[in-house]
């Protein structure tokens, strides 16, 4: 029993582990951007996040995004499928200023999955008049028509 459950372990371990994004486009970047290149611009897109949420603009924030229906965004509410339902959620969950408050991101990683496929491993804070919030998240991006967007993102 404890060898099946052994095997088991490993099985859940490697399959948590192998992350690949599924994602495709018709208009992708054909070359392969250098480390520090991709890192900068998706800490760039990241920044740019932050301003726009810390001045409740969502869809300012939303340009981070892959505007496409393949999006995905994974948080406590499940899985959402899509720019405009993920953007509808966020505006639900932030209708005003006090739920949204100041966001603060931490980026503990940034790693190459494969070609313009990125992963960022993280934290975010947010500051607000109605209590405090902290997670971490996961972030794939890919580089699309030669700007860095999320097409997934999970967020807890």
């Amino acid at each position: 029993m404890r060898f099946i459950y052994s095997i088991v372990l490993a099985f859940l371990f490697v399959s948590c582990i192998s992350v690949k994004a599924d994602v495709t486009t018709d208009n992708t970047n054909l070359t392969t951007s250098s480390r520090s290149d991709a890192e900068a611009g998706i800490r760039l897109v990241m920044e740019a996040q932050e301003i726009a949420w810390n001045n409740h603009n969502l869809e300012g924030f939303m340009k981070g995004y892959w505007k496409s229906d393949s999006l995905k965004f994974y948080g406590s509410n499940g899985l959402t499928k899509g720019w405009q339902n993920t953007l509808d959620n966020y505006k639900k969950g932030y209708p005003t200023k006090a739920e949204s408050g100041t966001l603060n991101f931490v980026i503990n990683d940034v790693s190459k999955i494969e070609g313009d496929n990125y992963w960022v491993m993280g934290e975010y804070h947010l500051k607000r008049e109605v209590g405090d919030a902290d997670g971490v998240f996961i972030i794939i991006f890919k580089k699309i028509n030669g700007e860095w967007k999320i097409v997934a993102d999970m967020s807890c």
